[in-house]
């Protein structure tokens, strides 16, 4: 017989057991009428001859008793694991249960996750120990930032030019993610050899605004990069603004490079005067707030990873290809990123932005 109704408790069955055996109806009747509501599988006649004796008895109690057990743990108890776990945070649940032996590891496991609401995790890298001047100079970078971009967006957003440089090798492993694959519980589990980043290998520097790229160079094997050669670089970045965005140096153009020594040399700030652009502050030590690192390289490395290049020549053209195929909607996610992370950072104090 198909239920009329779902049971959602036992209580809701007893309750109604004891409603119609107030008015006088035999456990057979009542049983009757509940499976034509409820279902043949709700309840058996002889639970329900058992409610009926203890209504009878004066119950009027319809949830279950409770059982009797291990006594609950108390407070001090409670109190103790915690203090014992704040003392030394990586501290093992067996370790915990040999310091307080009258809790078993099944009891302490759920003390730690239930009641006091730990959880275990793994420390996460970070590329340096911030210390707290390091985080009042993010906090103020990412604060002027956020001031000049509230008070005209588009027009500000459209003035900055990105810059940095990346290595790209010629065999990039992929990553455990890429290596995801669809499988039968029966079909063995797929192996992935350890691999390291080849010795062969390209330095890029690429230049971006959120339309698209201006420019990507790539620097001879065997040289550095140095003020004078990257003088020469932000030159070739001019005429390349020049070209693809008519007007932009007319109306103005705000640079943001990392801290690298050659970006801040004094060769290398006399011509970015002389060409008459603003430099964005970028605080020391934060790849997080920088888009190149946390946006438009990860993605190029994502898309190098599972091949392998022979020549310097074949690894230019792949990253060249990438760089400029990616559309625009790319790089103004990456500046409204950008935008986000900055106001995270003043959230966090100049703490690190994860995500």
């Amino acid at each position: 017989m198909e239920p009329v109704i779902a049971v959602t408790a036992r209580c809701e069955i007893r309750a109604v057991i004891r409603f119609l055996h107030a008015k006088k109806l035999k456990a057979v009747e009542i049983h009757k009428q509940l499976i034509e509501i409820y279902g043949e599988t709700c309840i058996s006649v002889q639970h329900v001859r058992k409610w009926c004796r203890e209504f009878s008895k004066g119950r009027t109690d319809i949830h279950d008793e409770r059982r009797s057990g291990r006594p609950s743990i108390s407070d001090e108890v409670v109190a103790k694991i915690e203090r014992i776990l704040l003392e030394d945070r990586r501290i093992t649940i067996r370790e915990l249960a040999a310091q307080v032996p009258e809790v078993s590891e099944k009891s302490i496991d759920t003390i730690l996750t239930e009641r006091l609401g730990y959880h275990k995790v793994c420390a996460r890298w970070v590329p340096n120990m911030l210390s707290e001047n390091h985080k009042i100079e993010r906090v103020n970078c990412a604060q002027g930032f956020l001031r000049e971009c509230a008070e005209n967006t588009e027009e500000f957003l459209d003035s900055i030019v990105m810059g940095d440089e990346t290595w790209c090798h010629y065999v990039t492993p992929e990553t455990k993610q890429q290596s995801r694959q669809w499988r039968h519980n029966r079909s063995p589990k797929p192996k992935k050899f350890m691999q390291k980043l080849s010795a062969g290998k390209v330095m890029a520097t690429v230049f971006w605004d959120r339309k698209g790229v201006l420019l990507t160079e790539f620097m001879p094997r065997g040289t550095t990069i140095n003020s004078e050669r990257y003088c020469r670089t932000l030159q070739k970045l001019r005429r390349a603004i020049q070209n693809r965005r008519r007007g932009r140096l007319t109306k103005g153009v705000r640079l943001h490079h990392d801290n690298a020594r050659p970006h801040v040399s004094q060769q290398t700030k006399d011509l970015i005067a002389k060409f008459g652009w603003y430099i964005l502050q970028h605080a020391p030590y934060s790849p997080d707030l920088a888009p190149s690192d946390f946006h438009l390289f990860p993605k190029l490395k994502q898309h190098l990873s599972g091949q392998r290049f022979e020549t310097d020549e074949e690894l230019q053209e792949a990253v060249t290809t990438f760089l400029n195929g990616l559309a625009a909607d790319f790089f103004a996610a990456g500046f409204q990123n950008w935008i986000t992370r900055q106001q995270k950072c003043v959230q966090k104090s100049g703490d690190y932005v994860e995500k």
